[in-house]
């Protein structure tokens, strides 16, 4: 860890600006000094939105197949270069010794969390063209044009995107990567302990040629997200299922939490659950637990005892190590008393008749280890006898998923909200229902994994429906 002490500016339009407030990043273990972040606030946020039509005018005046490519370069610097963090400069080696540092997570999540963002960006061209299902570029930059011979016109629906941006998961920034190369700026709210990435990818952008009047990043607590979410058209904002209610049916908010992801198996694979075991286990422990793909839920008519005791033994040898160790594979909660609440409602939710915590007889201990200022959380999976059981719907931060009986005829309607479903069926029966299922949102026929994406296709809605409005569009010769 660097001795010198960093301090990171407000970046109001990609100028630094340093506050009379600032706030500490500590080291999650130690709780050693980090870096001092200047902290924004409302009013400084709503004077600077005055200005969010310029950071769209100077994006404009780059067509976008360049942008597309700066973009590119930007992956590159992002993965591989010393670039300025704040009033220092940062190796991609100190960035994700920080980045652990301060947010729990095993240096090499960091690492692999880097190398996602890096290829989202090498890829822009492609996932855009999938994102816009083909569209022209510049019928986006001009706001209409012609398709198959059709008059298309699409409005922008905000200069700039507000990003409210969680601690938990550095995996998350991949979905706002597209914004730039789609000419329309960024307003960033780092997460507390996870200010890296957002400062980091500024500057990888500046380095690439990104003008910096394009890009805000400001730093805070709860009131600069609220002034964030205010003073901007369209926002992403991340959070729990509180903050998706909150914000719902929101034009300008597209909320994200978790997911309530499940792998389903049909009446005829089930008996053959054992081969599918690898896939179960991927998608429950894959990041710690910690996305909003990670599965959940485990839904099958039978075998479910059997399934849940092979999850709980092949997940009970897992224990922390520390954060720069090649296993590393669990995440440190670093909020104090957040483990100790989610462990508890987990206990309170067991008391149910059906619901059985089944690695408690596989695991060494408690389910809650304390090291140094840190908690860490061990995989739990739970057995529901039938989806009547409240912990049945329930998501949590870190390796915890419930294995449910539940007969397949009425398992589409029981799942509730799904961002991502595995199913594990040929019954062509089965997969209508799954493929007209409304509340889930990303479907896989087959034994894929719920953490493996496919980034040509949207991860959780479309950006662009959500930052552009087709309309009508007609002209005349005058």
């Amino acid at each position: 860890m660097r001795t010198d002490r960093l301090h990171l500016p407000v970046l109001r339009w990609g100028e630094p600006y340093t506050s009379l407030d600032v706030d500490p990043v500590v080291h999650f273990l130690t709780g050693e000094p980090i870096a001092s972040v200047s902290r924004a606030n409302g009013g400084l946020i709503a004077r600077d939105m005055r200005q969010a039509q310029r950071a769209r005018d100077v994006l404009r005046r780059i067509p976008m197949d360049e942008l597309v490519a700066r973009a590119a370069r930007a992956g590159e610097l992002y993965m591989n270069a010393t670039l300025p963090m704040g009033d220092l400069t940062e190796t991609p080696d100190e960035f994700v010794r920080a980045q652990s540092a301060s947010t729990g997570l095993p240096e090499r999540m960091c690492r692999a969390n880097m190398k996602k963002n890096a290829f989202v960006l090498a890829e822009m061209r492609g996932i855009l063209t999938a994102l816009t299902r083909g569209l022209a570029f510049d019928v986006l930059s001009r706001g209409h044009g012609e398709e198959r011979g059709v008059p298309v016109s699409f409005q922008v629906q905000s200069p700039v995107v507000g990003l409210v941006l969680p601690s938990n998961s550095p995996g998350v920034h991949t979905l706002w990567l597209p914004i730039i190369s789609l000419q329309i700026g960024l307003v960033l709210k780092p997460g507390p302990q996870e200010p890296w990435t957002p400062y980091r990818m500024a500057e990888a952008f500046f380095q690439a040629g990104i003008p910096r009047a394009a890009i805000s990043v400001y730093p805070g607590e709860g009131d600069v997200g609220a002034a964030v979410l205010e003073n901007c058209g369209r926002n992403l904002i991340f959070g729990g299922t509180a903050t998706v209610d909150r914000y719902r049916g929101s034009p300008k908010v597209q909320a994200h939490g978790p997911g309530f992801s499940k792998i389903l198996l049909g009446d005829d694979q089930v008996d053959r659950w054992e081969q599918f075991l690898d896939v179960m286990v991927d998608s429950v422990f894959s990041n710690s637990g910690r996305s909003c793909i990670n599965c959940s839920g485990i839904w099958a008519s039978r075998h479910t005892r059997e399934i849940a005791a092979a999850l709980a033994r092949r997940l009970a040898a897992v224990r922390p190590l520390p954060p720069d160790h090649p296993d590393a594979s669990l995440a440190a909660f670093t909020v104090p008393g957040a483990a100790d609440a989610i462990s508890q409602a987990i206990d309170a939710d067991l008391q149910a008749p059906g619901a059985t915590d089944v690695t408690a007889q596989y695991r060494d201990g408690p389910r809650i280890v304390r090291q140094g200022r840190a908690d860490y959380l061990l995989p739990t999976v739970v057995h529901c006898a039938s989806p009547d059981a409240a912990i049945a719907k329930k998501e949590y931060m870190f390796p915890f998923v419930t294995v449910v009986e539940c007969p397949e005829a009425t398992m589409v309607d029981a799942i509730g909200p799904t961002l991502v479903c595995t199913a594990m069926t040929c019954q062509p029966e089965l997969r209508q229902r799954l493929l007209d299922a409304v509340q889930i949102d990303r479907l896989n026929l087959g034994p894929v994994p719920t953490t493996q994406l496919n980034w040509f296709q949207p991860h959780e809605g479309n950006l662009i429906d959500f930052l552009f409005r087709a309309r009508a569009f007609q002209s005349a010769e005058l």
